[in-house]
């Protein structure tokens, strides 16, 4: 389930902002928030606001690459992750 912030940034907008989960498979994304109580983890992971990722296959375990090195992530982590396209 997403929080309320990341609801209200998708709806802010809507025509570009998504998690990463339900961005597509082989696009090029900028991460514009981490919502949720996983923020510290995935900043460690190297989720942080303006890197670029790369989502490479979908699923339950998604598979990206972010500061050069491929992630396979889960999908609560995912939903946690905001972007947009690069």
């Amino acid at each position: 389930m997403k929080s309320a912030l990341a609801n209200e940034i998708l709806i802010e907008n809507a025509q570009t902002a998504q998690t990463l989960a339900q961005a597509s498979v082989g696009c090029n994304f900028r991460v514009q928030t981490l919502v949720g109580n996983a923020c510290k983890q995935l900043r460690d992971m190297g989720f942080c606001e303006s890197m670029e990722v790369k989502k490479h296959s979908n699923g339950r375990n998604m598979i990206c690459t972010v500061c050069g090195v491929k992630l396979a992530l889960n999908r609560k982590l995912a939903d946690q992750i905001v972007v947009c396209p690069a």
